[in-house]
């Protein structure tokens, strides 16, 4: 069962590891406009007989009105369960591409519904996906962490051990370096690891190289001239001066442990290497510019190559505005990470159950020293952070 399904990124990824989508659900009729045009489309799914969606049924509704009862099948008993639900309540809240709000933001809510009906359906397993900003997300106390430590412990109490990972889709053969927190859940199986790197930045590791962003663009047909955008004047003498991999950069804001400021690149201005994998793919309309052909040839990456960069397969059917498909695009999970995650699952549940004391595993090192940095951080340039905040929206409502 899929919640908050959007375009269907994590579905793609889970169908091709051998998953089944029995229902999938979301609330923006763009997205479920896409969903039903490739269901109608019967797009095949690589490596299986079947097609994307097959007899999945789509539920356009917001997910705080939905019930278990209105996810199961037609005809079951009441103590039908799936097997796999899995979602990516909104990311914004958390996101450093918003304000991060948190659980101030309504969307920020929407895990507790997600939990909700874990609850009502009990699954065998569980994944849910985020922005890595979740990681470090505060709750109630506002201590660093909290609302991941949250969710851990709410679905222990509704009888899950639950893992937690960030995963870079570079790392897993997409040609896009992309890092989301990814946590995985289990009733009565075995908690799985999750799935081994199959693809490194460094060959010497004994992988696959990275895949390049000039390797998938190599791999697709010539993009439609109706896709292309091009700069013009100073921007686009500006963006031919740039090196691969760099961008124009933002003004720097001063901190107490950044007395040169802390700066970053603007983020409808950056120059893609297309040596590396891309930059994280965003739900906006502005990604990154790319060089191709003559050395004066330069342009945006398209929606279409965008949505390779997710996964996407080219017959996938975007519904909406150019603006609503980046948005979907931009919001969907990688499916080459959803495979890998999902290929682990399908073999916990194929072993079967186990009758052991469930423990949920602490997490990673890394992940603790990164809760712990932003800890520190935060004591030492919370007060400008919030300062600037305040500042930022005294702007935009004088605006």
């Amino acid at each position: 069962m899929s919640l908050f399904s959007g375009a269907g990124g994590l579905d793609v990824g889970l169908e091709r590891a051998g998953w089944n989508v029995s229902v999938a659900t979301d609330f923006a009729p763009y997205a479920m406009s896409t969903l039903r045009a490739t269901q109608e489309a019967q797009v095949p799914v690589r490596g299986r007989s079947a097609t994307h969606l097959h007899r999945t049924r789509l539920i356009e509704a917001d997910v705080q009105d939905l019930t278990a009862a209105d996810l199961r099948p037609k005809g079951v008993r009441s103590t039908w369960r799936p097997d796999l639900v899995v979602g990516g309540p909104p990311c914004q809240p958390w996101s450093s591409a918003g304000l991060q709000k948190g659980l101030g933001d309504p969307r920020g809510q929407l895990i507790a519904h997600y939990l909700r009906l874990i609850g009502e359906l009990h699954p065998k397993f569980v994944i849910f996906e985020n922005v890595r900003g979740l990681l470090t997300a505060r709750g109630a106390t506002g201590t660093p962490g909290e609302v991941l430590r949250s969710i851990q412990d709410d679905l222990y109490d509704l009888g899950y051990s639950s893992r937690v990972a960030t995963l870079n889709a570079a790392d897993y053969g997409a040609a896009q370096r992309r890092v989301r927190v990814i946590l995985i859940a289990a009733a009565e199986h075995v908690l799985p690891l999750f799935p081994a790197p199959t693809h490194s930045r460094h060959p010497e590791d004994g992988l696959a190289p990275w895949v390049s962003l000039r390797e998938l663009l190599a791999s697709l047909p010539a993009p439609d001239p109706a896709d292309i955008v091009r700069p013009t004047g100073a921007r686009a003498e500006a963006l031919r001066a740039l090196a691969p991999g760099t961008g124009i950069k933002t003004n720097g804001r001063v901190m107490a442990n950044r007395p040169s400021g802390q700066w970053g690149y603007r983020q409808d201005a950056f120059r893609a290497d297309l040596d590396l994998p891309s930059r994280t793919i965003r739900a906006a309309s502005t990604p990154d510019w790319v060089r191709v052909g003559d050395d004066t040839d330069i342009r945006r990456l398209t929606w279409r190559e965008c949505a390779a960069l997710q996964g996407f397969p080219a017959e996938w059917q975007f519904a909406g505005t150019v603006s609503q498909r980046f948005l979907q695009i931009g919001n969907a999970v990688q499916a080459d990470v959803a495979e890998a995650v999902g290929r682990s699952l399908l073999g916990a549940l194929r072993k079967g159950e186990f009758a052991e004391t469930k423990l949920t595993p602490m997490l990673p090192a890394e992940l603790e020293e990164r809760i712990r940095y932003t800890i520190a951080e935060h004591k030492t340039n919370g007060h400008l952070r919030r300062r600037a905040g305040h500042s930022s929206a005294s702007e935009a409502v004088a605006s």
